[in-house]
Parts: structure tokens; C-alpha cells; sequence
């Protein structure tokens, strides 16, 4: 029988040196910035794949987002006489919460599990192995330019869905529930400002850097804990990359939410 106390203890030994192999990869890949090979041409390829290939996505969860949001606002509102304000109630909405959370989410479920998967393989292939036999450092290879790429692509993303997402509340709203045109836009150039905007940037820069970091660190050390390598392990650590980035991106919303309101 196996010691309860003896098994507490190996589990929380594995989860701190769980959380220290992390830390330290993020550190690897800062370190990644500053050494070579160069990450420009790795950048654009991984620009294009999270950032590019997600633009129809984003669009198409944004729009129907942003409709969804002006049916039940209007419902909401129309009990107190306030249709108006509709505008003022997807736009804050969108750019202050929904549109960098669900952005994030989408290119978590997209593009992060492509990642995870990615570099996996190539730790089961023993590519990752070669790469540090040949002296190039796998760390700023793999993980530096997708890092690179996820800041860069992800409040551009962002950006576009909340647009899309205010033009989709838009066409409800007006085209659909007579709400008055002018009323809509006036409700939400008023309400929604430079911080609010900026909010959402920087949520949206903490969940790209989470992204990257989650996903990539899942995939590169895939089977090393099993100690066995192989499609399971792949399987288990893209299954693993994309819950607990999830998670991360919903935790560091709420924190920093209650610490710029």
C-alpha cells in the first residue's frame, strides 16, 4: 500500500519542479530575443499562422458575438426605456471583455493546439534533440519568434473583432430592431474612450504572451514527465496546452480587470 503522506509529497515536488521547469523556459525564451539564429523570417511564418489564418475565425465568432450582445441588450433595455443606449452596451462590452477573452480563446483552440502539437512531435521525433547537437538553440528556434508572433498578431486580432463584432451589433440593432441610427453611434462614441480601448490591448497582450508561453512550453516538454514518447504524449500534451491556457487567459482576466477598473 502505498504511504498517503510519501504520495502528498511526491506530487507537490512534482508540481514545484513543474512550476520552476516553466518559469525558466519563459526566461530561455526572453533570453531568445538576444541570440541567435534570427527569428525574422520564423516571425512572419508564425505571423501569418496565428495572425492571418485566425482573421476569419475572429471575424465570424466577433459578428455573431456582437449580434447576440444587441438582441439581449435590446430586451434588457427596452424594459427601462433605454434602447439608446445600445450602442454604449456591445461596445463596452466587446472592447473592454468579451472581444479580447473571446479572441484569445479562439486562438487558443486554434492555433495554440497547433503549437503544442508542432513542437511535440518534433520533441518525440528527437528533432528538438538535433537542433541542440548542431549548437542552435532550440529555445530561441521554436520558442522566441512564436512569442514574437502571438504579441504581435494577438491585439491586431483583437482589434478587428471588436470592430467587426460593433458592426454585427450595428446591423441587429438597426437594420433589425429600428433602433434609431444616430442613437446607436452617439451612445457609443460617448461611452466607450482611450481607456477602455487600452484595456482590452493590454488584456489581450498578457493572454498572447500566456498563449505562446502555455502552449509551446506543453509541447516541448511532451512525454518528458511519462518518460515515454510517442502520439499519446502528443496527444496529452496539446489536450493539456489548450485547457490550462484557457484557464490562464480566464484567471488573468478577472485579475486584471480588478486592477485597472
Amino acid at each position: 500500500m502505498v504511504n498517503p503522506v510519501r504520495a502528498l509529497g511526491a506530487y507537490a515536488l512534482r508540481q514545484v519542479c513543474s512550476a520552476g521547469r516553466l518559469g525558466m523556459f519563459f526566461i530561455y525564451t526572453l533570453r531568445g530575443l538576444i541570440r541567435p539564429p534570427g527569428k525574422f523570417w520564423h516571425t512572419l511564418k508564425q505571423i501569418q499562422f496565428i495572425g492571418t489564418k485566425s482573421i476569419a475565425l475572429v471575424g465570424f465568432t466577433a459578428a455573431f458575438t456582437g449580434m447576440v450582445l444587441a438582441l439581449q441588450g435590446y430586451h434588457t433595455l427596452t424594459k427601462f426605456g433605454a434602447e439608446g443606449w445600445l450602442g454604449s452596451a456591445v461596445g463596452l462590452s466587446l472592447v473592454r471583455e468579451l472581444g479580447p477573452v473571446l479572441c484569445a480563446l479562439m486562438v487558443t483552440g486554434r492555433a495554440g493546439s497547433a503549437m503544442a502539437a508542432e513542437i511535440g512531435i518534433m520533441r518525440i521525433e528527437e528533432q528538438i534533440d538535433a537542433l541542440e547537437c548542431m549548437a542552435i538553440d532550440p529555445y530561441s528556434y521554436l520558442a522566441t519568434p512564436r512569442m514574437i508572433a502571438s504579441i504581435i498578431s494577438l491585439p491586431l486580432l483583437t482589434s478587428f473583432g471588436d470592430v467587426v463584432g460593433i458592426l454585427g451589433g450595428y446591423l441587429v440593432g438597426v437594420g433589425l430592431l429600428r433602433v434609431n441610427s444616430g442613437a446607436f453611434w452617439s451612445g457609443l462614441t460617448s461611452s466607450v474612450d482611450f481607456g477602455d480601448i487600452s484595456m482590452g490591448l493590454i488584456k489581450s497582450l498578457c493572454f498572447s504572451v500566456l498563449i505562446a508561453w502555455i502552449c509551446v512550453y506543453k509541447g516541448y516538454y511532451a512525454g518528458v514527465d511519462e518518460g515515454a514518447y510517442g502520439p499519446e504524449q502528443v496527444g496529452r500534451a496539446t489536450t493539456s496546452a489548450v485547457v490550462v491556457a484557457a484557464i490562464a487567459v480566464l484567471i488573468s482576466d478577472y485579475v486584471i480587470t480588478s486592477i485597472l477598473l
